[in-house]
């Protein structure tokens, strides 16, 4: 079960996701750099580097999401906000399914746990599994922005 510790309201006060000027060329170029980590997460799997993987695959998502921000004009400064946004601007207006807000605090907990803890164990199932996810999701985010504009 993924845990919340901000609202979108409280990414606000606090600064964590900041008001800024659109940028379709931020968006796109999000878009790219989800490209490229979802293809360095590809080669770490097949290299059995199945951590940097997972890694890799996460931030995959974190640039796709970030690209939805970018093009509306916003800053994240939390990785856990980005969700908060997608949540109150997206999904609570039937723009966007809320599974995919799910996967992505699913695989950020995952990245975090990995990234942080001493005991931390991956198999190649949940690798492939990560993969999955990150490519369904990165495709979702670039359908999402094709909705509002051609990037």
């Amino acid at each position: 079960m993924v845990m919340t510790l901000f609202n979108y309201d409280d990414c606000l006060a606090k600064g964590l996701i900041k008001k800024t000027a659109p940028s379709k060329d931020k968006a796109k170029q999000s878009l790219l750099a989800a490209g490229k980590w979802f293809e360095e997460a590809e080669m770490n799997a097949s290299g059995h580097a199945l951590r940097s993987s997972l890694l890799s695959a996460y931030l995959a998502v974190f640039h796709a999401a970030r690209a939805v921000l970018f093009y509306a004009g916003y800053r994240e400064k939390s990785h856990a906000c980005i969700a908060r946004y997608l949540e109150a601007n997206y999904v609570s207006k039937g723009k966007l399914e809320s599974k995919w807000v799910q996967m992505l605090d699913h695989l950020r907990e995952t990245r975090h746990t990995d990234q942080y803890s001493f005991d931390f164990f991956t198999s190649s199932d949940e690798v492939e599994e990560a993969l999955e996810k990150s490519k369904a999701f990165v495709a979702r985010m670039k359908k999402l922005l094709d909705d509002k504009a051609k990037i």
